[in-house]
């Protein structure tokens, strides 16, 4: 009841802000981001509306500090404000194509008051770098050119965050194959069969939509592929973090509360093995639906823990979806299109502690009614699920004028959430409707004018993630040799007796994490192994070593 009256409380107060906003279109188009391919893919909000633990709101925004005098760090000088402000930056249009674009770029990000650069890197199971377990894009760049490094050394020399977007579960989307013979879309669509085939499939038989193709997020080996490449880009750049895209089932179905896609023969096959059942789920049923999004949920765990056992600091953050009406409308968060529609648990995935930061997709028509309504339900969802964890409201620039995108931007603020614009190369909505790089560059003059004179005169600094810089828990990770079974619950608990066990269930490869474990001694053992004793220390992964039983 407390936490339905918090909910409340965060949407009368978005609802405050909103009289006098004038009535639109319906605005139901408006929450859907277009199908071009640098959109990132939309998503929602999070939880708790208390302050985390260092004294900032969930989006970094200190609360409460003295007028006179101010806050000071811990040499004497004034402290300055924590949230998040960035752009996403596509690899589609004006940006990271050569240095004098990305020059231009975080001059630009510097210029409005920026703090982190969203950029993208892995758009269809390629990468945007050299130096990654991805194949090189086939984008027109110079050869000797490796957009991710440039974007890094000026970025960071600007003193500047440099998070690597990729792309969770789009495989390719061109009317030719991908050049490099190695490509996933080569080795594992259309001339692959049987588990090595990766391809998501829709109940009607479809596996490709226009030029666009999916992977499968229920395929083990797929998943493995995206970690891997995920956790390379990370070992071999000086990024600060990874940013998720697509990490969802994909649209295009035929009821907005239930999703069509996941019927591929891996997929299928092993929900059948995991649950006993022999027919064909219909998109709607429950237990199918938990179980496709639990795989979405592997995904995100796999991604977070690798890049946490690489460098603990680097921040995971997802690009949530807002699709329809918030949870305050609909009754909870469990029945919204996100969840329902593109089953994707991000709510969950906060509660979990498996990600850093929700960076929702709140692309909304400023001059609709009922968008700007949807707008302020799920920037209200967004700060009640926080749990603790930073969240990011995301808005649609490419939808609203200047005067509108800064209005929202005064809500996000207002409410202490971080700000990362949708998106750099479309500020507005005359940039979106024009091919002309001038006007792109006027509107984003324009906007950054506007927002430095008001809502973004003061410069901030990214939140410190407090659980990472300063950590209190940590991880135990392992791996079960399944004996081509299906998954299996691993037990964690402490080696003295003493406290509460743990039960986490492996995927279908066997791997397994216990995440937010206290610095302790612990046993974890698995069906038909001994058991392992690891010592878990605060901000470490241990590596749990399972062997089968004697006898």
């Amino acid at each position: 009841m407390t936490r339905r009256l918090t909910f409340l409380a965060a949407v009368v107060g978005c609802l405050a802000i909103l009289l006098g906003c004038s009535i639109g279109f319906d605005g139901v188009v408006a929450d859907k981001v277009p199908r071009s391919g640098g959109v990132p893919s939309t998503t929602a909000p999070a939880e708790t509306g208390e302050d985390t633990a260092d004294g900032a709101g969930p989006g970094g925004a200190a609360e409460g500090q003295p007028e006179d005098g101010a806050a000071v760090d811990g040499a004497g000088s004034p402290a300055q404000e924590e949230q998040w402000r960035g752009y996403w930056v596509d690899s589609f249009n004006e940006g990271i194509a050569t240095p004098d674009e990305v020059r231009q770029m975080v001059a630009d990000a510097q210029a409005v008051g920026a703090n982190a650069l969203v950029v993208q890197v892995a758009r269809w199971y390629d990468c945007f770098c050299d130096d990654s377990s991805l194949p090189r894009t086939d984008a027109d760049l110079d050869p000797g050119y490796d957009p991710l490094e440039e974007v890094v050394a000026q970025a960071h020399a600007a003193g500047i965050e440099v998070h690597a977007w990729v792309n969770a579960t789009t495989m390719w989307s061109r009317s030719t194959p991908p050049a490099a013979p190695d490509h996933v879309y080569n080795t594992h669509a259309f001339s692959a069969t049987g588990s090595d085939r990766w391809l998501n499939k829709r109940n009607d038989g479809v596996e490709k939509l226009g030029t666009m193709s999916y992977v499968d997020p229920a395929n083990p080996a797929a998943v493995d592929y995206l970690v891997d490449g995920v956790v390379s880009i990370a070992q071999n750049y000086d990024i600060d973090g990874v940013n998720l895209d697509y990490i969802r089932y994909p649209d295009d179905s035929a009821n907005s509360n239930a999703n069509d896609w996941g019927y591929s023969e891996t997929s299928l096959a092993r929900f059948a093995a995991e649950t006993g059942r022999s027919d064909v789920p219909a998109p709607s049923d429950p237990q199918f639906s938990d179980w496709r999004r639990q795989q979405v949920t592997n995904v995100v765990r796999k991604v977070y823990v690798g890049l946490y056992q690489n460098d603990p600091t680097d921040r995971l953050s997802v690009n949530a979806v807002t699709y329809g009406d918030g949870p305050i409308t609909v009754g909870a968060f469990e029945s919204t299109q996100p969840y329902l529609g593109v089953l994707q648990d991000w709510k969950g995935w906060l509660q979990d502690g498996i990600v850093d930061t929700v960076m929702t997709m709140n692309y909304k028509s400023h001059s609709s009614a009922t968008s700007l309504r949807r707008f302020d339900e799920w920037n209200a969802a967004l700060l009640e699920y926080a749990a603790g964890r930073h969240v990011v409201a995301g808005p649609g620039l490419y939808l609203n004028d200047i005067g509108e995108s800064v209005a929202q931007t005064q809500r996000i603020a207002d409410l202490g959430l971080g700000w990362n614009g949708y998106s750099y190369a479309n500020v507005s909505d005359t940039a979106a409707d024009s091919s002309d790089v001038a006007v792109d560059r006027a509107e984003r003059a324009a906007l950054t004018s506007a927002l430095r004179s008001g809502v973004f005169a003061n410069d901030v600094t990214v939140p410190r993630m407090t659980w990472k810089t300063d950590p209190s828990t940590g991880v135990a990770s392992g791996t079960v040799d399944l004996r081509g079974g299906g998954p299996v619950d691993v037990v964690v608990r402490p080696a003295d007796g003493s406290g509460e066990q743990k039960a986490v269930r492996t995927d279908a490869s066997g791997w397994f994490a216990a995440t937010g474990l206290e610095p302790d001694r612990y046993e974890v053992q698995a069906p038909g192994t001994d058991p392992s004793t690891v010592r878990v220390k605060a901000g470490e992964v241990a590596q749990a070593e399972l062997s089968p039983a004697d006898g």
